[in-house]
């Protein structure tokens, strides 16, 4: 039986410190590796090793029990949540580790609220408890009133010779049928066993134990526990499909794309299509299959269901993307909020710089790499400074270039707030089309959406076709800031083409210009990217945090009051709330939290200043006009985007 395993935590919780004493009593390393020493299995990159901190998602095997274990340890620090995120896409079940001392922190809560939506069955290991000021069973009430009610106990329930009375009875409320047996007495440990399983499964309990890493308490009897309340089932028959979660590229320079396999099995030299369903899915052949673990890799020439596995061959294969008889690509809610711009010397030329960072793109596709014409310089979109630091790092060691990065700033956003009718025509001498588009608000953080209302005996689809495609292959941006644009519903309403005249490049370059006049009618809206937090402090303190909250122009909920403490929920700008963590340290002295997720876009709170101060000017794109080309005496001649709606042929 196969199962992955993520392993999840607070930074310094000891997570990776866990994972060391699993790998080393299942005789996966001969020794057992410390974060502080610099040597542990999976921390390997050396930017690691240097800061402490778990900063890409690496994966080792062990066995246990007949069983083989994928486990993968996944960054701690917000900076990497991204990294965090495709890697539960392919996990079996997740342990989130809490400290003993600090309990239940900011980017716990995070972690739980990723696990919950993606459905990922949690156990959780209270960690540390031989340092000072530890209190286990603190922290699993702090557990049960922040995160989950249901918790079971496996340190207190479980001893040698089985299960003791209060795990037997925490399991019976929840099934009826179980529960009429322990009324009569007739408890049944197999019967137990199968309803435990299935409750874990189904995110109905959720059980934990404590112990300390460091000091090898307690953590092989959660290993032996953990082994037997999980299973997986892999439909090892049907045909192969799988599931990409990360990308990266070897010492030698090859791409390599590495997926789940969620059933069947696959090959060395067999042919797999990935990516979006439909006639132009791309198809390529595997030319070799590894087993990862650590820094080490094992060639082998069959995968099954459900092993982790990295394939070589795939050339264009994305993170979140199904392979073979998947094709549904997986949707990430870890958003960066922050966008900064690569500086590099003079010497360096830029294609040669561009295509360093777009190989990093395709390893971490949050990134979203541009290439900005006007402004002529590399921009990227990051989640904070430790992420900076951490690439200025990789590009100098991988590519052996010294870069920096520009302060980062806020992403902004644009939308509009009501439908216009946009109209582009391109008619330049020996060319021909003319697009008309219905552009509205959509739905909040829905992106750019397509629709089709042309009839084909207006326009042919393959016309058609082309304009949806030409709207797709480039990020558009708005007319107040030139940040980019989003939360659009395109409609193709009308649309000409000309028999001898018309070429594909034609409806490119009508369909920007329809858009582009549209937006040029619309009422533009500046949207800023917003938190949505849970901030929790004693009751003194409640007061200032309700005050910081409306100074930052955010909202909040009634506050809930739980004996001497507090907790607030609520949505500010990232914008004004970046920084609050540590103001909220430090005016409680670290006893107050800060959980900040990522909340979606809204209107900006200040857009008149944020616009005022970039100054961008909407006219200074020529590749992004608004004046439709006409032809009149085999010579063509430009209309401004007010006086084209008169003279379109539709």
């Amino acid at each position: 039986m196969h199962k992955t395993i993520g392993l999840f935590a607070h930074v310094d919780a000891g997570k990776t410190t866990f994972a060391e004493q699993w790998l080393y009593h299942t005789k996966s390393i001969r020794q057992r590796g410390r974060v502080d020493h610099k040597d542990a299995f999976l921390d390997s990159h050396d930017i690691e090793r240097e800061r402490g901190i778990t900063v890409f998602a690496d994966q080792a095997i062990f066995h246990y029990n007949g069983h083989t274990y994928n486990l993968i340890d996944t960054p701690g620090h917000v900076d990497f949540s991204p990294e965090m995120e495709r890697a539960i896409q392919v996990m079996d079940y997740a342990i989130v580790i809490v400290s003993a001392v600090e309990g239940v922190q900011g980017h716990t809560e995070t972690v739980w609220q990723l696990l919950r939506k993606h459905g990922v069955p949690t156990f959780f290991f209270i960690n540390k408890i031989d340092r000072t000021g530890a209190d286990a069973t603190r922290v699993a009430e702090e557990i049960r009133g922040s995160l989950t009610p249901n918790l079971c106990d496996l340190t207190a329930g479980w001893g040698e010779r089985g299960w003791r009375d209060e795990l037997i009875a925490s399991v019976a409320e929840r099934d009826e049928r179980l529960l009429e047996l322990y009324m009569d007495d007739a408890y049944d440990p197999a019967l137990w066993l199968t309803a435990l399983q299935r409750m874990i499964r189904e995110g109905r309990l959720f059980p934990y134990a404590s112990g300390s890493a460091l000091q090898d308490i307690g953590v092989t009897e959660f290993l032996a526990r953990f082994d037997a309340l999980t299973d997986t089932a892999y439909d090892a028959e049907g045909p192969f499909a799988g599931r990409v979660y990360k990308i990266r590229h070897d010492e030698s320079g090859s791409r390599v794309t590495y997926m789940k396999a969620l059933r069947g099995s696959l090959a060395v030299r067999e042919e797999i299509g990935y990516g979006e369903a439909g006639p132009d899915r791309l198809r390529e052949k595997v030319t070799q299959l590894r087993l990862v673990s650590g820094s080490k890799a094992t060639i082998v020439d069959r995968v099954d269901a459900g092993q982790l596995f990295a394939a070589v061959g795939l050339s264009a294969a994305a993170a979140g993307d199904g392979v073979g008889g998947l094709a549904e690509a997986a949707v990430y809610e870890v958003a960066p909020t922050l966008t900064s711009s690569v500086q590099f010397p003079a010497v360096i030329h830029p294609k040669d710089m561009l295509r360093c960072f777009k190989i990093l793109d395709a390893e971490d596709p949050s990134l979203s790499v541009t290439w900005e014409e006007e402004l002529e310089e590399i921009q990227l979109r990051v989640m904070g400074t430790i992420q900076l630091e951490v690439l200025e790092r990789v590009v100098r060691e991988r590519f052996g270039y010294g870069v920096h990065f520009g302060p980062p700033e806020i992403l902004y956003k644009e939308t509009v707030a009501g439908p216009v009718l946009g109209c582009g025509h391109f008619e330049p001498l020996g060319h021909y089309a003319e697009v008309h588009l219905r552009i509205e608000p959509g739905a909040p953080n829905s992106g750019l959406i397509f629709a089709n209302e042309c009839h084909p005996d207006m326009l042919p689809t393959q016309f058609q076709n082309l304009v949806k495609q030409h709207l797709f292959e480039r990020a558009h941006h708005g007319l107040l800031t030139g940040s980019p644009l989003t939360d659009v519903k395109v409609t193709l309403v009308k649309g000409r083409a000309h028999n001898k005249h018309t070429s594909g490049g034609d409806f490119r370059e009508a369909t920007f210009r329809a858009l582009r006049q549209g937006l040029e009618q619309a009422d533009n809206v500046l949207l800023e990217p917003w938190y949505a937090f849970k901030i929790k402090v004693e009751l003194d303190h409640m007061g200032r945090v309700l005050s910081d909250i409306q100074q930052a122009s955010g909202r909040f909920d009634p506050p809930e009051i739980a004996g001497d403490r507090a907790a607030v929920t609520g949505r500010a700008p990232v914008a004004t709330f970046l920084n609050y963590a540590a103001e909220l340290a430090a005016f409680t002295q670290g006893r107050g939290t800060v959980r900040l997720s990522f909340g979606g876009y809204e209107r900006c709170h200040d857009s008149e200043a944020v616009i005022a101060k970039r100054g961008y000017d909407k006219n200074a794109d020529p590749a992004y006009t608004s004046i439709s080309i006409f032809c009149a005496k085999g010579q063509g001649y430009g209309v401004p985007w007010d006086e084209a709606a008169a003279q379109m042929h539709v």
